[in-house]
């Protein structure tokens, strides 16, 4: 294997431009133009109106949830998951090492201390044995609940995170959830378009959170959702993402702490238009990610990452992992390919490594940092 041969197999598949492909970018067209110049006109702008309605109507037909609320970005959807799903400040929250630092912020943002779980070795999400093997060492039944016999903490919730949109081992994850007495939360931030054994990634947990950030598989520019099949939990997430106001025709009365976190009607249009053309978008997207798969068959040191078995994939980002003798020739790749215009990116830094979380909790990571050192994305927009 060399960085020539990997440039020649992405420009057999996007074709050679003079131009730089960026990793991943969103598709607009006028049906954009047309629903934000409808939205503009109609002076509902804020976070009420048709548009808000028509977006969450969307979701909820294309994700099968029973309900979807709005927020201004997925790490606002997360955090509110967390306060409707009762973690509380001082909890330990476990989540995969291996994922984008907005999973970490929100447990923060909840006063809760991230507690970071290793990575799986085929779907890169959070292992279910790795997680049970730590609750079973730390994990310590007191009083109804589970608590950290660490660190005294009750450990109040499990978060994976689907990576790149390929779905993880989510009815393993449960059955140790229910072990254990946890609530699940799923950041499906990634994978819109995504389904295990054809259920939509999502629904398994207590809720489910969806990210529409520009580099999405649809965008809203900013933007995310929390779905649901418990109206209760519904109800009082929308309530809590509009500042905790109780309803009256003029009087402002708010009588708990909520958060202005709903999505303002001018990204929910924007939302409608994209949501119009998300089939098309993950069709392709599933082309092209064959086409890399046919590209680097049989190309020694790395290999294309596939969808899981069981799973349907929306392949939000194509990745390559290095074998691990290979595992010195990553930077090479990445300053070859993008200096010949092609935008390629390691993953996250693993988010015990980062200075703000280095005294978190963790069980062994051994997966995760050699993940870490291996994996490289591609270019994914849909229509390459």
């Amino acid at each position: 294997m060399n960085t020539q041969s990997i440039i020649e197999r992405i420009h057999s598949v996007i074709g050679v431009r003079e131009s730089f492909t960026p990793l991943h970018i969103p598709i607009f067209d006028e049906r954009e133009v047309d629903l934000l110049r409808e939205c503009v006109e109609s002076n509902m702008v804020s976070s009420v109106g048709a548009f808000c309605d028509r977006f969450e109507a969307s979701l909820v037909e294309f994700t099968g949830a029973k309900r979807a609320v709005l927020c201004m970005n997925g790490t606002s959807a997360l955090h509110l998951a967390l306060r409707v799903c009762g973690v509380e400040p001082g909890d330990e929250v476990m989540i995969p090492s291996l994922s984008f630092v907005a999973t970490a912020n929100a447990v923060r943002y909840a006063g809760a201390i991230p507690h970071f779980i290793d990575a799986e070795a085929v779907r890169f999400g959070m292992d279910p044995l790795a997680l049970e093997k730590r609750l079973d060492a730390v994990g310590e039944l007191r009083d109804g609940a589970l608590y950290n016999r660490e660190t005294g903490r009750r450990i109040a919730c499990v978060v994976p995170m689907h990576a790149f949109g390929h779905p993880v081992l989510i009815s393993e994850l449960l059955a140790v959830t229910n072990r254990f007495g946890l609530q699940l939360v799923e950041d499906a931030a990634e994978s819109l378009g995504s389904f295990y054994e054809g259920q939509h990634t999502g629904n398994f947990g207590v809720c489910g959170i969806l990210s529409f950030n520009g580099n999405k598989v649809i965008t809203t520019g900013g933007g995310g959702a929390l779905l649901f099949n418990d109206d209760a939990l519904a109800d009082r997430a929308k309530y809590l993402s509009t500042t905790a106001k109780r309803p009256h025709k003029w009087e402002f009365f708010h009588d708990e702490l909520g958060y202005n976190y709903r999505m303002p009607a001018l990204n929910a249009a924007m939302g409608c238009a994209q949501m119009e053309k998300l089939p098309k978008m993950l069709a392709q997207k599933r082309a092209l990610a064959e086409r890399y798969r046919q590209a680097f068959a049989g190309l020694e040191g790395l290999r294309f990452v596939t969808e899981p078995e069981g799973c349907q994939s929306n392949y939000w980002l194509n990745a390559l992992l290095l074998d691990e003798d290979s595992v010195d020739q990553r930077n090479a790749i990445l300053e070859a390919t993008n200096a010949a215009n092609i935008m390629t990116r390691p993953v996250w830094a693993p988010l015990d490594e980062l200075p703000m979380y280095a005294d978190c909790p963790k069980g062994s990571l051994d997966v995760t940092k050699s993940l870490a050192q291996r994996l490289i994305n591609i270019p994914s927009t849909a229509g390459l």
